[in-house]
């Protein structure tokens, strides 16, 4: 009796060691598969960039872009949502065993601008353009989704593709949210990202704040300040809210790809700021005149401080008779990664990559955001940078700028790399 529990205990533990091993094998087979066919559907989501590129649709307009995501998420025998809201798509991609439920965000909408874009490809719509990369964010998110569908076997769990409309407006992501999305389905992370200016195919992500909080403050006044008093109360309002160190400028976001000040370095001038953007817009209306700015601040407990700070310094220029109100008239979330998950996403991608595979963000972004922010107060969730910029080719991806262009080579990037990403996350490591 005694051999047969002894021969019992042994044969369990090479069992169990016959499956760590497996395991381990099992991960280089499942990315080296990734990357092989990352590659060969590389040339066809270039042509779907191109394509979505040269048709853009604005925000609450995305009717054709829903019409091909549809489709492709259906010829890859996806099942596909569309009644969630606006011209939203959700392709759901169900793994062989059971595992978590993971998201990947895309957004779909273009910008109202004609910037000189020196492609082959142009926007065949005057005045409207994919001057942000979200026509490389949709195929991207197409790549992942054709590359996980064919290691679907291998596959744990549940991966939502969520395309997602009108960010550019900010209203998009909370309206799906409004509309029910998690009462359709439970999500247990989600994942998004977006291009920058960064070197093609660095990714790079932070824990916490991604960007700088962005408040647009309102000043209103009985009446129309004198030409002396209106200068010298803005100035006195800027410096009063203004804080970086001395000789930096954060307010030049092109310094973000300074290895000496940029957001790579543990020293960036991009981690501890506020400054105002610009003069105060001023104008009348209903006998009011109207002052208005925006004020980017990367520490969230000073923001409360804000509007006590204007009219303490309206005040002491003895104006406070004039004053009618103080306010923020707009004060959108900012993207807030989840610590954990993203500590998690960096060792998983280092692991599978190699080691500094993930360039560490040590700063906040002026000017941008995204409202990816009201996913990720309902759903843990990490976003990250991708870069699209090649500089040797002249080719600068500074997301609202004229000559706003992508390397398309950041496609094969995002499409493997993310691919394995939420491969491990579904597999629930």
């Amino acid at each position: 009796m005694k051999t047969k529990v002894i021969l019992y205990i042994i044969l369990t533990i090479l069992a169990l060691c016959q499956k760590a091993f497996c395991q381990q094998i099992q991960a280089p087979f499942i990315h080296e598969s990734i990357k092989i066919e990352t590659d060969k559907i590389f040339s066809k989501l270039v042509d779907i960039r191109r394509d979505l590129h040269e048709n853009p649709e604005l925000a609450g307009n995305e009717i054709k872009t829903q019409q091909k995501i549809k489709q492709y998420l259906l010829d890859l025998g996806l099942e596909v949502e569309t009644n969630t809201y606006g011209h939203g798509v959700i392709g759901i991609l169900k793994g062989a065993k059971k595992g978590k439920n993971i998201a990947w965000r895309a957004d779909m909408d273009a910008l109202p601008n004609d910037f000189a874009d020196n492609v082959d490809f142009k926007s065949k719509t005057k005045g409207i353009q994919h001057g942000c990369g979200h026509d490389v964010h949709m195929a991207i998110a197409l790549g992942i989704a054709d590359v996980l569908s064919k290691n679907k076997k291998d596959l744990k769990g549940t991966v939502y593709f969520i395309f997602q409309p009108e960010e550019e407006t900010f209203v998009g992501a909370k309206n799906m949210l409004t509309n029910g999305l998690l009462a359709k389905i439970h999500l247990d992370e989600i994942y998004g990202f977006h291009i920058t200016a960064l070197p093609t195919g660095q990714i790079m992500v932070k824990p916490n704040e991604m960007f700088a909080y962005q408040k647009m403050i309102q000043i209103k006044f009985k009446e129309e300040l004198s030409k002396e008093q209106t200068k010298e109360l803005s100035k006195s309002i800027h410096d009063a809210l203004s804080r970086f160190a001395a000789g930096t400028k954060p307010w030049e976001i092109q310094g973000m790809l300074d290895p000496k000040n940029g957001l790579s370095n543990p020293n960036t001038i991009f981690k501890d700021y506020s400054f105002m953007d610009g003069n105060f817009s001023i104008r009348s209306k209903n006998n009011e005149v109207i002052w208005e700015a925006y004020l980017y601040e990367t520490n969230v407990s000073n923001v409360k401080n804000i509007i006590p700070k204007v009219k303490q310094v309206i005040t002491s220029a003895n104006l406070q008779q004039q004053l009618l109100s103080v306010s923020f008239v707009q004060e959108n979330p900012t993207v807030l990664n989840d610590k954990k998950l993203t500590e998690s996403a960096i060792k998983t991608l280092n692991t599978i990559y190699g080691k500094g595979f993930v360039v560490n963000d040590y700063g906040q972004v002026p000017y941008f955001n995204d409202d990816f922010a009201y996913f990720q107060q309902k759903i843990p969730g990490v976003y990250f940078f991708l870069g699209g910029s090649n500089f040797e080719k002249g080719i600068i991806a500074m997301n609202h700028a004229p000559n706003f262009a992508i390397d398309e080579e950041c496609i094969k990037t995002g499409v493997r790399s993310f691919s394995s990403l939420i491969f491990e996350k579904a597999n629930g490591n």
